[in-house]
């Protein structure tokens, strides 16, 4: 294997010393760029956030924010990293640092690196100028506590276009770099699958994706695995396809990619990714890695549960394809064994007209669910002809909701119908009070959900 080592702001540095725990954001601090911080420890905050050079969906080299904090810095090897400081210097400031100092961006100035490549993550998007504007949730993901957002806002929606021989935006012409192979004490990246599965199989190895979950684990809560195998990278993890009557996620694809190359293909992701987490989550979170967590509050499990979707498992012996429904056995356990993993993510097809997907959360992005609601539904001459009802934060699993789904299938649309469905519905589960919500609040969400939806689509 090559000697681990990563190229950032243009120069090449070794790897060597950079095993786990250490995150990306130490070891680039390490190196004297401190312009990255740490704030939360757990990508909430976005102080830390730098650029790497990944694989683009619609140019071949995208400029990728990501959170360092929860990133390893073995994951780095054979990348291409931007910081802060590699953007521009106080005698030629970067466009975006420019537009920040302008119109007042900063004050403390603790989280202003942070914003700063974000800003620059959404100022390399391909397309963005035919778009017409900034997207802004490319910041949502980043917290200023002192200056206030207007005139970060004014910043951004300052930028043009990049200028003619900008490097950075030359480099999103040009391939991004290859994962090579590595290993380093407690971490490996694997040549391919094979290698993945046959290491996995080990006693005390987890597999690493976005290590958006994992990083947390480390830092708040001392996680220390045995060994992490990089999964992200490898090519039969990462495919999409979407055929007469499947739609096939890989479980390697980041949420960012997936909701891009989908482009609204499926339109109850389409209505629900937006409304997980931040974009710097998703531009490192995976759809494997969120199912692989099984936790109860997970956006995706109840859109995928009412799309009726299954997981297809691999391992050494082969793969397996298990219905969604029955992969969650309980709180943060499921039915893969030993040296398995989630392969792929299959939609069947055709997908229910009728969709909306429901997060009832303290804020309106970038938090938690307290109750989330997932509705695939067919009416069908002003009846309901099939019915998927997801559920997510009222059990100690995300679940299906069977019985009001079938108070609802070959019923008639109407209030009436469905003012006893949400009844049915609002005795789901076994919601628990804590810190987010009452049981009672959770129990109330669920019917007056459907109510909602009723309201949104009206009778038919």
């Amino acid at each position: 294997m090559d000697l681990p080592q990563a190229t950032v702001n243009g120069e090449t540095r070794s790897l060597s010393g950079a095993a786990p725990p250490t995150t990306a954001l130490d070891w680039l601090r390490g190196l004297g760029l401190t312009g990255a911080k740490e704030g939360c420890a757990e990508g909430e905050c976005g102080a830390c956030s730098v650029l790497l050079a990944r694989p683009g969906v619609d140019s071949p080299t995208e400029w990728t924010a990501v959170n360092a904090c929860l990133l390893p810095a073995a994951a780095l090897s054979g990348q291409e990293v931007v910081t802060a400081e590699g953007l521009g210097d106080p005698d030629a400031l970067h466009p975006v640092q420019q537009e920040m100092a302008q119109r007042g961006g900063s004050q403390c100035g603790y989280c202003t690196p942070g914003f700063v490549c974000s800003m620059a993550a959404e100022y390399y998007r391909a397309g963005r100028c035919a778009d017409g504007e900034f997207d802004l949730h490319a910041l949502s993901g980043n917290l200023c506590r002192c200056t206030g957002y207007r005139p970060i806002v004014e910043a951004a929606q300052a930028l043009g276009a990049p200028p003619a021989g900008d490097h950075l935006s030359l480099r999103t012409t040009a391939p991004p770099p290859s994962a090579t192979a590595t290993r380093l004490p407690g971490y490996l990246r694997p040549a391919d699958l094979a290698e993945a599965l046959a290491a996995l199989a080990e006693p005390g190895a987890v597999p690493l994706a976005g290590s958006t979950d994992l990083g947390v684990e480390a830092n708040l809560r001392g996680s220390r695995p045995e060994l992490l195998v990089a999964i992200d990278h490898l090519d039969e993890l990462r495919t999409l396809s979407i055929g007469s009557d499947v739609i096939e996620v890989g479980a390697a694809l980041s949420l960012t990619e997936i909701e891009r190359r989908l482009a609204g293909a499926v339109p109850l992701l389409e209505d629900a990714l937006p409304q997980f987490a931040s974009r710097l989550i998703r531009n490192g979170a995976t759809i494997g890695g969120n199912l692989g967590t099984a936790s109860p509050i997970g956006d995706l499990p109840p859109a995928l549960l009412a799309l009726d979707a299954s997981v297809v498992l691999v391992s050494a012996a082969g793969e397996r394809t298990v219905p969604l429904v029955d992969y969650f056995t309980g709180y943060r356990e499921t039915v893969l064994a030993e040296g398995e993993l989630i392969a792929r993510v299959r939609i069947p097809l055709p997908l229910a007209p009728v969709t909306a997907f429901h997060k009832i959360a303290k804020r309106r992005f970038d938090d938690i669910s307290s109750v989330a609601v997932a509705f695939a539904l067919e009416i069908t001459d002003g009846v309901v002809a099939r019915a998927g009802i997801g559920l997510g934060g009222v059990a100690a699993t995300p679940i299906r909701a069977t019985a009001a789904e079938a108070a609802l299938v070959g019923q008639p649309w109407t209030a009436e119908v469905v003012a006893a469905a949400a009844e049915v519905l609002a005795s789901t589960g076994t919601p628990i009070d804590d810190h987010r919500a009452s049981a009672d609040y959770r129990r109330a969400t669920l019917g007056t959900s459907l109510e909602k939806l009723f309201a949104e689509v009206g009778a038919s």
